[in-house]
């Protein structure tokens, strides 16, 4: 007997066959995993070397701004690598 999970994996794979990705794109994709990830550490450390600036003159604005900042850069190089991935995945 099935279990639940097994029917609804059955049912995903008549709606939405899985993919097979080669060996090359594996490593295509993990070098764009290692390089976001660098991009990103490398702005978080530009943005907290200012954050310490802007809270060591009280400057609470600017740190808070610094704060969006962070957030807006690493979700947009989130974006841009996952638009990368899925172009990888998409060659065959």
């Amino acid at each position: 007997m099935k279990t639940a999970y097994e029917l609804a994996m059955e049912r995903l794979a008549k709606t939405e066959p899985t993919v097979k990705i080669t060996e090359e794109q594996k490593k295509q994709l993990a070098e764009l995993d290692s390089l976001y990830a660098a991009k990103i550490a490398e702005r978080e450390l530009l943005v907290k070397s200012q954050a310490a600036l802007a809270m060591e003159s009280g400057d609470s604005a600017a740190l808070e701004q610094l704060e969006k900042q962070l957030v807006s850069d690493r979700k947009s190089l989130q974006a841009e690598r996952d638009e990368k991935k899925e172009e990888v995945r998409q060659v065959k």
